[in-house]
């Protein structure tokens, strides 16, 4: 099966879309709306992501998980989409981009790359971004209603990395696992919270 991943950035290449521009954020929040049902079961799958056995800061994951506190949670994302931070006690901390909506997640996004330089290779760019996150990320409010702290154990999949070029893609891929409410009222909660940061 074609990796939806390569084939939006194959079709941004034909399309002469450069990456983290306007038009490319357009073009992909288009171009995945016409793809139907994307599953968390099927993105886990896609060939253009990389099995992980565990979380390296500064990388972005996305897997299944399970709140050890779902029964008093008012609610929780089941498919996270998160860039890890730091370790923390018995798991890690990591930004869920679910909890933003998509349009935010872009801004933000873009906040997060700008702590990494931009004329260097992935890697380079990565380990910079590592570095940086710890320190740079609380000055961005929408940071707020999305920092999360992840339980190992509580994890019921493999994690699986989202290359650093396939970020833009997969912030538009509609695979948040709300429950309890609704991904719209969660968006609206996320926007109440970090207005008032």
């Amino acid at each position: 099966m074609a990796s939806l991943f390569d084939t939006l950035q194959a079709g941004a290449s034909r399309n002469s879309i450069s990456l983290r521009t306007d038009a490319a954020k357009n073009w992909f929040k288009k171009e995945v709306k016409k793809l139907g049902a994307v599953t968390p079961k099927k993105v886990m799958k896609d060939e253009a992501l990389d099995p992980a056995s565990k979380y390296v800061a500064g990388n972005m994951y996305m897997y299944f998980y399970d709140p050890k506190h779902k029964a008093t949670l008012p609610y929780y994302d089941r498919f996270p989409l998160t860039i890890a931070v730091q370790p923390a006690p018995g798991g890690f901390y990591g930004l869920n981009l679910h909890y933003l909506s998509p349009v935010v997640r872009a801004r933000f996004l873009d906040e997060l790359l700008a702590l990494a330089p931009s004329k260097v290779g992935n890697d380079t760019r990565l380990a910079k971004l590592r570095f940086n996150l710890l320190d740079g990320v609380k000055k961005f409010k929408e940071f707020k209603p999305c920092y999360k702290h992840y339980l190992n154990s509580h994890v019921k999949s493999q994690f699986v990395r989202v290359p650093m070029p396939d970020w833009e893609i997969a912030i538009f891929l509609p695979t948040e696992q709300f429950e309890k409410v609704s991904k719209d009222s969660v968006w609206r909660y996320s926007r109440k919270i970090y207005a008032e940061a």
